[in-house]
């Protein structure tokens, strides 16, 4: 298959697109949290597609993006009230809801569940695209299955070319983590999936929510609820590993953007230089991965910074890019500082672990 890849400025490019998903196409697009791998979520060929495109396993729900608030009530058999404050507060923008499906919504874009996820993305082209397509998009993160997520147009490239119809590039996203999935079928909300938006900010809207258990304790054998929730994801080529201190895995409240709690302690920076220096000694590729302002203290010659340790949405925003710059230069080992799991901080903790199939070295 050839892959048109057409630049969001280009004249005919929202119409090529739109023609593509009304075809029962596929098209890969920008949203403000990762790039999406967009077909019609209302028409099962379509995700079958999608899943073959990503080789993802098909028991893995999709999410249909809308733009306008009212396709809710065509997707959703019910939307209790508190799902509706839930809207009005944080769409259009990086929150996914689940509601109860209507028998409309296909099975295969459900992953076999009788729920469905929506969400209604800030991104104007990914807005356009919906609205001038006339389709309700399924989009999944436009990368092969359980690698790190897309945030530029060349990694969905990277994955995506020649196995899809076409590639939207609207340039790097903002955000660089998935949504925050909340689950509303229940008598309490249940956040399925960390993300940008906060546990803290969700309470503000509802009041309490729990945080399901298979984000606090992952089981490979759980059939996910969410998409991007099994053991291993978004992981790079070679091995990585976090090392954190003992103290790491406490809650300290804080700020939704910032981390407040301590860097990382001198034990840490010397369990990776001993590591690194391990791996220099028996001819192993390394690389770290640390913030602008700890690069410093590591000997490794490979240091790959995601941001600075004192803004959260500078690491969110760069972590699945220095994932695949570890790629990128054949890192076979790979070693990570650990955040705080505080707010934003535990989504992105959450994507590391993930990546590292949670392989951990607490010092």
């Amino acid at each position: 298959m050839e892959t048109i890849i057409r630049n969001t400025g280009d004249a005919d490019a929202f119409r090529l697109a739109s023609d593509i998903l009304r075809k029962g196409g596929l098209v890969a697009f920008p949203t403000e949290t990762v790039y999406g791998l967009g077909g019609d979520g209302l028409r099962s060929s379509s995700s079958e597609k999608i899943y073959a495109a990503k080789g993802r396993p098909s028991d893995n729900p999709l999410i249909i993006h809308i733009a306008d608030v009212d396709d809710v009530r065509r997707l959703a058999s019910e939307v209790p009230p508190a799902a509706e404050n839930l809207m009005e507060a944080f769409w259009p923008g990086p929150l996914t809801i689940i509601f109860k499906k209507k028998p409309e919504v296909p099975d295969t874009t459900t992953g076999g569940l009788d729920t469905v996820a929506v969400r209604m993305p800030s991104h104007p082209d990914a807005a356009r695209l919906i609205r001038e397509s006339g389709i309700m998009i399924a989009a999944p993160s436009a990368n092969t299955s359980g690698r790190p997520s897309p945030t530029l147009a060349s990694h969905v490239i990277e994955d995506m070319n020649g196995r899809i119809d076409m590639i939207l590039d609207g340039g790097p996203v903002g955000i660089g983590i998935e949504s925050t999935i909340v689950d509303m079928t229940g008598d309490t909300p249940v956040i399925l999936r960390p993300g940008f938006i906060t546990k803290k900010e969700l309470e503000t809207v509802l009041g309490e929510v729990l945080i399901d258990k298979a984000i606090i304790e992952p089981d490979p054998a759980l059939r996910p609820k969410a998409p991007g929730m099994k053991y291993t994801h978004y992981a790079p080529k070679g091995k990585l590993t976090i090392v954190e201190d003992a103290y790491s895995g406490t809650s300290r409240p804080s700020d939704s953007q910032t981390f407040t709690g301590t860097a990382p302690s001198s034990a840490v920076t010397e369990r990776i230089n001993t590591e690194t220096q391990r791996c220099a000694s028996q001819g192993i590729k390394a690389a770290v991965l640390t913030t602008e302002d700890r690069a410093h203290l590591y000997t490794c010659g490979n240091i790959i910074t995601l941001g600075s340790s004192g803004k959260g949405t500078t690491v969110a925003s760069r972590l699945y890019s220095a994932l695949r710059e570890c790629d990128s230069i054949n890192a076979e080992e790979i070693y990570s500082e650990s955040f705080d799991r505080d707010e934003l901080g535990f989504s992105i903790m959450n994507r590391l672990l993930k990546a590292a199939g949670h392989r951990v070295i607490t010092v």
